[in-house]
């Protein structure tokens, strides 16, 4: 039996070692589909070449007011885009899916106040409804404020903290760089895969793949509701401090 099981042993072994003998490189090589050329911009802040540019410094053609889907009534001023608080959120007009963001942000150098009423703001990565409905990022000055860690900058909004705080001080230009997977829905409404979001806060990782428990909301527990597309809005926070800016503003859809 024992020199039964040694030759058995000693066929596997010389079976496998055919096996490997017979395969080529080319057995592991795909050359079709082949990829698209993208041109990267010329830096970090810089559109790829298959972007849609949001907003470049000149008009906010691409955006509407949140409530009526009438023209943007916020400032541009020096080639930067200033939350004007006496007219409300504003959104893209274009609805989207999966994307690629880009997008930077400034706390004023004198700003005031503290916690949430700090340089509130948001990304929202779909609006799903008037006012703040959608799945949120939060902005803030969080560079020595002290405020809720899942409501500070670069937060899902009431949801996730960010893995670290890589905020810079009020006055300097911030970024977000964000992956969004929109969630999927079953035809009677469902839930059938949630919504991630991958987060990068001035090139440093803040959330990893987070996969979202529903809306973000202030009061209550997240929940879904079925959407296909949605714009991508920024809000226009109540609080007293003063107005933050934007710019360079860009996405690419993924498909």
């Amino acid at each position: 039996m024992k020199r039964l099981l040694l030759c058995a042993y000693g066929l596997t072994v010389m079976a496998a070692g055919w096996a490997a003998g017979d395969a080529k490189p080319e057995d592991t090589e795909q050359w079709q589909p082949v990829p698209p050329k993208v041109s990267p911009g010329k830096n970090a802040a810089a559109p790829p070449s298959d972007a849609i540019v949001l907003f470049d410094g000149r008009n906010l053609d691409q955006w509407v007011m949140t409530n009526d889907r009438s023209p943007a009534r916020w400032r541009v001023e020096n080639g930067t885009l200033v939350v004007d608080k006496a007219f409300g959120n504003i959104e893209t007009k274009r609805l989207f899916k999966d994307y690629q963001l880009h997008l930077e942000w400034r706390i004023p150098a004198d700003i005031t106040g503290e916690g949430q009423l700090r340089g509130n703001s948001g990304l929202f990565l779909a609006s799903t409804g008037t006012d703040d409905g959608g799945y949120e990022i939060q902005i803030l000055d969080s560079w020595e404020n002290r405020t809720y860690v899942n409501g500070q900058a670069a937060s899902v909004y009431k949801q996730s903290p960010p893995l670290v705080n890589s905020s810079r001080k009020p006055g300097q230009w911030q970024s977000y760089d964000v992956v969004w997977t929109a969630p999927v829905f079953h035809s009677d409404g469902t839930l059938e895969t949630p919504a991630a979001v991958t987060v990068f806060h001035n090139c440093v990782l803040v959330q990893n793949h987070f996969r979202l428990l529903g809306e973000t909301a202030y009061i209550g527990k997240p929940f879904y509701r079925k959407y296909d597309r949605a714009a991508i809005k920024l809000q226009s926070h109540h609080d007293p401090s003063a107005p933050i800016s934007f710019r360079n503003i860009w996405v690419r859809e993924l498909r």
